[in-house]
């Protein structure tokens, strides 16, 4: 499945984005993940019908972005996958807490560690406050009423 987006960031400025969900990231004998998004900017992946979806970092860049959907899973993945993908260097991951109706952002600082974030690097100039603010509409209109 491919996910489309898009935000406005001045009344005349607006970044159109494309994510994808559960590919399988691997750094081959060493780490591998499927993550429920993915965001890589331009030269988006392109599989064959029947073919896996698979990114190998040996072969590939870095994706600009990772997020996991956390509903039950959240400890797993502010611990865990965290840890995961601060090893495979991916410069922003995202949790996204369901039930706490908040997104958590963090980027890769220099020192190799995540710093929790404001504001996205890799969708430049998107407020993780206007995330949250979109979660919490979900909740209250439905989901065409509830954009970025």
């Amino acid at each position: 499945m491919l996910f489309v987006f898009g935000f406005t960031r001045q009344a005349d400025e607006t970044q159109t984005f494309k994510c994808l969900d559960r590919c399988l990231l691997e750094k081959p004998k060493t780490r591998s993940a499927v993550t429920d998004l993915l965001y890589v900017g331009e030269n988006i992946p392109f599989w064959k019908e029947g073919e896996p979806r698979k990114i190998n970092l040996d072969d590939w860049r870095v994706p600009d972005l990772v997020g996991e959907v956390a509903d039950t899973t959240i400890a797993t993945d502010l611990d865990e996958k965290k840890q995961l993908y601060v090893a495979l260097k991916i410069p922003e991951y995202w949790v996204i807490d369901v039930r706490g109706k908040r997104v958590l952002a963090f980027r890769l600082g220099e020192i190799g560690k995540y710093q929790e974030c404001d504001v996205s690097g890799a969708l430049e100039g998107l407020e993780i406050a206007l995330l949250n603010e979109t979660l919490g509409c979900l909740s209250e209109r439905d989901h065409g009423s509830a954009s970025l």
